[in-house]
């Protein structure tokens, strides 16, 4: 069908009413003629205003009417960045200066938008439907009123989404472009999501091999459709998603550009964070911005977009997590101004980030003259090798933030307008690779703008969220100004975020011995003497402390690194004074669970390095330990509606339990304190602790062995089978622990030497024993190691079923376990414990 009979074809749409004339041949040549008098400096400049250049320019130069620096379609409509998306209609200006108006040749163009309407229809040559998209498309550049002119025509937008179909990579191009036009409309968002345009343009993208111009054009629509928030949730798809992940990774710079830019729209609605975290977004996006892949460096755009996605999944804890787990840290934006009070030590010998000084080996003067100033010159090149990969980054991170801070360029004020005027400054973030943020974040430390300082405490505590971190932090030399703010500043506002800080860092040994170098637990023991502090700052001193003097670590580092030196355990001895243990009594008795725990701890550690105790009991410190051993949270909640509220009430009261009952049982090698003590509340509450069924059995170690302690010291010369304590040790937590250690451990050794022991206990008559063995399902795995080849696991367990067969309510439990079977194949094979087998089975009423 040629343009000159288009009219007279049968149109399938609701056209105004008016009636439509033909082009003429006179018109077509008017259109040239026009195009052909235009300067040429002018022809590039005006290409979007020409009302359909299809008919007088090649596709090609067709195709990069968008990318013309002069045109007048914003680039925010191109690329569909929101905020900027309705256009408008701008005049151009010639080559001479002079201002021309398009109103002529947009006057002859409107006139003919409904014949190319018309010849979108489904009953038009392929080829006339592709000249027709591809003229609305580029007449359609020229404005919100050029689209308004399109749109008037109602169900124009079904047949352009019905183009995405088309087989031509031209067709199809032009008409994701003129679906992008459009969508840059706020008007018309809505109605092209319901032309079910999403579904058409993800089944385009989905095709195995597609143009690039396709892929640019159909990524951009969705990006300019995305500005809406409530296509959005539309837009987020697992299938859509999964495509535009994988477009992060195409050649063409522009796709990448593009699939970001709608990421970065879809993480502006939390709703959609979820699917994509689960999607794989977070890796992808990190990897672009840390600019692995050198082809990547150059694209600004696409780091740019990668941020805001990061930044707007790191504002949920758990994603943050997994952001920084990527190699990025968020880093606070604080202002230029704020970097002018930093002040680098020059011609100073050079010095690892954390504050080791390098040995200055080289006596003589440098050969290269400048000595004092060449100082790298006389360092020995074996210190230099003996640096670690963690030492290397730290220095090349602080090498590099310093030199940006020295010459100004560290942080821009247009970062900060950047981020829109609606957003403090209080909380503004950016990102940087780990290398980077680490440094930036410990030279933030050392300015002098305390809300600078506080943001950057912040984040170093949220950033420690693993070993490498928090080690790289330490290398970074992050430490010892953390500790300088805890002794100079007396505000809350920083103090608060610095001992979050040290609380974060604490978690690693390695770091724990650094901040207890760098004599930070005197700082922390003067915090917490002062009554009139908060309890949020005193429970954040005692997670610091309770990892620094940790009694557990302590012992292990007399047994395997060398006793302590003398002057630390000095140090300790005059810190953990008669006052420091009077305040921590006094924090114990209205504290809560986790407060309480960490209190005994500190205070037990202060009977490991002071052996005599006389500090200690000299205090209230039963009423500290009958506090900690009576949890209501024992008794089972009456509805099911608390359960889950009940278990982790179970879990706190669990560890301080295990707490009170690790620091009575060193207690009690006072005999001073076993004067002092009532043994029998003591045995009570132990004995009601070790009979509860819900408190999990691994609570219940140190409680049975101070209950053992407490019954030698008080009748030593009791036996086992005489003694009730020890018979509830052995029936509440000796044969619990023998079961699970035949169900659940994988090493033949440590079941074999469950089983024998059980066979002791059993063997013994131990009361109530057999009972106590069937009541926490011994039956089952007793019966599974008679299939065993080791002779001696199948004696002893044969051995225990016997005795638990004389109780006829065993027997249903043992056939049950499938015992039967295993005990005639033993008979049959004639193995060495046939006879015991056999004495089993003429018990069992089978």
């Amino acid at each position: 069908m040629s343009l000159s009979t288009v009219a007279s074809g049968v149109g399938v749409l609701e056209l105004p009413c008016f009636r439509l004339s033909p082009i003429s041949n006179t018109q077509i040549q008017f259109l040239s003629v026009e195009a052909r008098n235009q300067p040429r400096t002018r022809r590039r400049r005006d290409l979007s205003f020409i009302p359909f250049p299809i008919l007088i320019h090649s596709n090609h130069r067709l195709r990069h009417g968008f990318s013309d620096p002069n045109s007048s379609f914003d680039r925010a409509h191109c690329v569909g960045e929101p905020g900027n998306s309705d256009t408008s209609e701008k005049s151009s200006v010639a080559s001479d200066g002079k201002e021309v108006k398009g109103e002529s040749s947009s006057g002859v163009g409107d006139s003919y938008v409904a014949l190319f309407v018309r010849m979108l229809g489904l009953d038009n040559d392929p080829l006339d439907r592709e000249q027709a998209v591809e003229a609305l498309w580029k007449y359609s550049l020229g404005g919100k009123k050029c689209v308004d002119a399109i749109m008037q025509f109602h169900g124009c937008l079904s047949l352009i989404v019905n183009l995405l179909k088309s087989e031509s990579s031209s067709t199809c191009e032009a008409a994701a472009g003129l679906i992008r036009s459009i969508a840059s409309v706020n008007l018309y968002r809505e109605s092209v999501a319901e032309s079910g345009a999403l579904e058409e343009i993800t089944a385009l993208l989905s095709r195995p091999s597609l143009a690039t111009v396709v892929k640019e054009q159909s990524i951009c629509a969705l990006w300019n459709l995305t500005v809406d928030e409530e296509i959005r949730e539309k837009v987020a798809d697992f299938d859509i998603l999964r495509l535009l992940i994988s477009f992060l990774e195409d050649d063409d710079v522009n796709v990448k550009e593009a699939a970001g830019g709608v990421l970065a729209n879809l993480a502006l609605s939390r709703s959609n964070h979820k699917i994509m975290v689960e999607v794989g977004v977070i890796p992808k996006l990190a990897k672009l911005l840390k600019g692995d892949n050198t082809d990547n460096k150059g694209s600004k755009i696409i780091r740019k977009e990668a941020r805001h996605v990061l930044l707007e999944l790191a504002k949920d804890e758990y994603y943050r997590i997994l952001v920084i787990e990527e190699g990025v840290v968020p880093i606070p934006i604080i202002g230029a101004d704020a970097y002018k009070s930093f002040r680098p030590d020059l011609y100073s010998w050079p010095s690892l980030p954390d504050g080791i000084k390098i040995e200055q080996t080289a006596k003589a003067p440098s050969r290269f003259g400048a000595s004092e100033l060449l100082l790298g010159l006389n360092v020995d090149k074996n210190v230099v090798d003996d640096v670690d990969e963690a030492k290397m980054k730290a220095i090349v991170g602080r090498t590099n933030q310093q030199f940006l801070a020295r010459i100004g360029a560290i942080e821009f004020e247009k970062e900060i307008k950047s981020e829109g005027p609606a957003k403090s400054q209080q909380q503004q973030l950016t990102l940087l690779p780990c290398v980077d943020g680490v440094a930036r974040l410990v030279l933030i430390l050392g300015l002098a703008d305390e809300s600078a300082v506080s943001r950057a405490a912040e984040s170093i505590a949220d950033a420690c969220i693993n070993e490498d971190m928090r080690v790289s932090f330490m290398e970074a030399g992050a430490v010892k100004p953390l500790v300088q703010l805890l002794a100079n500043n007396n505000k809350e506002a920083v103090k608060l975020p610095v001992i979050r800080a040290l609380k974060s860092l604490s978690l690693s040994r390695v770091v724990c011995q650094r901040i207890e170098a760098e004599d930070a637990v005197p700082f922390f023991i003067n915090l917490l003497k002062q009554p009139e502090i908060s309890l949020s700052i005193t429970e954040e001193i005692l997670d610091v402390l309770a990892h620094i003097l940790d009694p557990s670590k302590e012992m292990e580092s007399k047994f395997y690194e060398g006793p302590v030196n003398g002057s630390k355990a000095v140090s300790r001895k005059e810190v953990l004074d008669a006052t420091v243990i009077s305040r921590l009594v006094q924090i114990a008795k209205t504290a809560s669970h986790n407060l309480l725990r960490k209190t005994i701890s500190v205070i037990e550690f202060a009977t490991v390095i002071n052996p005599n105790m006389d500090t200690i009991i000299s205090e209230d410190i039963t009423t500290v330990l009958e506090v900690a051993l009576r949890q209501k949270v024992l008794e089972e909640p009456e509805n099911e509606a608390e359960l889950e509220k009940h278990l982790l009430q179970l879990e706190e009261a669990g560890l301080t339990i295990s707490a009170g009952s690790r620091l009575l049982t060193k207690l009690l090698d006072s005999e001073s304190f076993r004067k002092t003590m009532d043994t029998t509340l003591f045995t009570e509450i132990l004995r009601k602790i070790l009979k509860s069924s819900s408190l999990p059995l691994h609570y219940k170690d140190w409680v049975a062995s101070c209950l053992v302690k407490l019954t030698s010291l008080s009748s030593p010369s009791q036996s086992l089978n005489n003694n009730p304590i020890n018979v509830e040790v052995t029936l509440y937590k000796t044969i619990p622990r023998l079961v699970e250690q035949l169900s659940f451990s994988s090493t033949p050794e440590t079941k074999e030497a469950a089983v024998l022991e059980l066979n002791k206990i059993v063997s013994e008559g131990v009361p109530e024993s057999t009972q106590a063995l069937a009541s926490n399902g011994g039956i089952e795995p007793l019966v599974k190691l008679l299939e065993e080849r080791n002779e001696r696991c199948v004696e002893a367990s044969l051995s225990v079923l016997y005795n638990l067969s004389m109780d006829s309510e065993n027997h249903t439990a043992i056939i049950r376990a499938g015992a039967v079977p295993v005990l005639r194949r033993i008979v049959m094979s004639q193995r060495p414990q046939w006879k015991k087998a056999l004495r089993l089975l003429r018990d069992l009423p089978v």
